[in-house]
C-alpha cells in the first residue's frame, strides 16, 4: 500500500490512444510529488509502430511490467491480459488502478481490480456511441459499471453517466488528456518533415485511417469505402497510413489492385506519433474511422469525416469540425463535396482542450 501521504496508483495503457492519455497522467501525477505511479504495458499493441515508437516520442518512461499480450480474438486477448494482470495487481496492491479509453486493456484490467477490491479510476468514461456493434461500447459500458471515478471529457459524457446511475460526487468534467499531450508535442511535430518528404503542399491533401472491424473485415463495406476515397483521390493526394489488420483485409478480399489504380492514393507504413500529428494539422481533410482522430482534428481544427453512422464524440459534430458519413461510395462523394465547399475552419473548444485536464485530474485524486 502507498505511505503516508502518498497516492499509490497503477496506470494501465495497451493501444496507441492510451499512450497520449497515459502521457497525460504521468506528467501530472509526477508533477505533484505526492503520487507514486506504477506503469503496466498489456502489449496489447504489438507492433513497433504502435507500441515503443509512441513511448521514445511522448518521453514517456518504459513501462515498470510489460505483460507481453499480444493480438488474438477479443475474447482471448481480454482473458490472457487478465491472467497476466492479477498476479502484478496482487503484488503491488496500488490503491488505485486508472484505465483509459475503452480498449481490451482497459476492460480486463478494470474486471481484475474490481474483483480485488481495488479501486478503478476511468478516464474518458462516460462515452457511448450506442451501437453495441462495436466491441469498444462494450468496453465502455461494462468499464464504467465496475469504475469507482470518472474521469469525463465531454459534457455528454456527464449525461450518460447520470442517466445510468453514476454517483455524481463521482464524476467530473475534466476535458480531454489527448488534447493535453497534443498540444505539449505540437511544436515538436511541426519539426518533422514528413509533409515536405511526401511532396505535399500544405492544405492540399488528405489521410485516411480504417481499423474498425465494421469497415475493415466486410469486403463489400471495405470496397464500398475505398470506392468512395477514390473521389477524394482524383481532386488531391490522399496518403493512407495502412493500420495492419486494415493491409491483412486489403489482401485477402483482393483489393490490391484497386488501390494500385489509384495513383494518387499513397499507402504508406503506419506512422510515429509526431509524423502523424504534422501529417493531420497540415491536412486539408481527414477521413478515419478513428475516436481518437475525431479528437486530434478537432483540437487541431482540421475538417474530419467520420466513416461510421455513431459517434462516441457528440461534442466533434457540435463544434463542426467533425461529421459523420456512412461508409458508403455515395455518401463519402457528398460529404467530400461539402467539405470542400465550407471554407470555414472551427476553433479549438478551448475548455475542454486547454491542456490541463491530467491536472485536473490528479487535483481530484489527491482530495479522495
Amino acid at each position: 500500500m502507498a505511505s503516508t501521504g502518498h497516492v499509490h496508483c497503477l496506470l494501465v495503457c495497451g493501444a496507441r490512444p492510451n499512450f497520449m492519455k497515459i502521457a497525460s497522467l504521468v506528467d501530472a501525477f509526477d508533477a505533484t510529488g505526492r503520487v507514486r505511479r506504477f506503469l503496466v504495458h498489456t502489449g496489447q499493441h504489438y507492433d513497433e509502430k504502435m507500441s515503443r515508437l509512441f513511448f521514445g516520442e511522448l518521453s514517456l518512461p518504459e513501462p515498470d511490467v510489460n505483460l507481453g499480450c499480444g493480438e488474438g480474438s477479443h475474447a482471448r486477448q481480454t482473458a490472457d491480459i487478465m491472467q497476466r494482470f492479477e498476479p502484478v495487481l496482487i503484488e503491488r496492491r496500488p490503491d488505485w488502478v486508472f484505465v483509459v479509453g475503452d480498449v481490451n486493456s482497459t476492460i480486463a484490467c478494470a474486471l481484475v481490480a474490481s474483483k480485488l477490491d481495488v479501486r478503478v479510476a476511468h478516464v474518458e468514461a462516460g462515452l457511448r456511441s450506442f451501437d453495441r456493434s462495436m466491441p469498444e461500447e462494450i468496453n465502455r459500458v461494462l468499464t464504467d459499471r465496475l469504475s469507482d471515478l470518472f474521469f469525463v471529457t465531454e459534457p455528454a459524457g456527464m449525461e450518460n453517466l447520470t442517466r445510468e446511475g453514476a454517483p455524481m460526487d463521482r464524476c467530473h468534467l475534466v476535458g480531454d488528456t489527448m488534447a493535453d499531450t497534443l498540444l505539449k508535442h505540437l511544436p515538436r511535430a511541426r519539426q518533422s518533415r514528413v509533409v515536405e518528404e511526401l511532396g505535399l503542399a500544405p492544405r492540399g491533401y488528405a489521410v485516411l485511417t480504417l481499423h474498425r472491424p465494421g469497415n475493415v473485415d466486410n469486403a463489400a463495406t471495405l470496397a464500398e469505402i475505398l470506392d468512395g476515397v477514390a473521389a477524394v483521390a482524383a481532386a488531391m493526394p490522399v496518403v493512407f497510413p495502412v493500420h495492419p489488420r486494415t493491409a491483412r483485409r486489403i489482401a485477402s478480399f483482393g483489393l490490391s489492385a484497386r488501390l494500385a489504380g489509384l495513383p494518387a492514393l499513397r499507402t504508406v507504413e503506419p506512422m510515429g506519433y509526431l509524423d502523424f500529428l504534422r501529417l493531420m494539422a497540415d491536412a486539408r481533410l481527414v477521413l478515419t474511422d478513428s475516436g481518437g482522430v475525431q479528437e486530434e482534428t478537432t483540437i487541431l481544427g482540421v475538417a474530419c469525416m467520420t466513416l461510421r453512422e455513431t459517434t462516441e464524440r457528440p461534442y466533434t459534430l457540435d463544434i463542426g469540425t467533425n461529421r459523420l458519413v456512412k461508409p458508403e461510395s455515395a455518401s463519402i462523394r457528398a460529404a467530400f463535396s461539402a467539405v470542400m465547399a465550407d471554407v470555414s475552419r472551427p476553433r479549438r473548444r478551448s475548455e475542454l482542450t486547454d491542456g490541463r485536464a491530467g491536472q485536473r485530474i490528479a487535483e481530484i485524486l489527491l482530495r479522495q
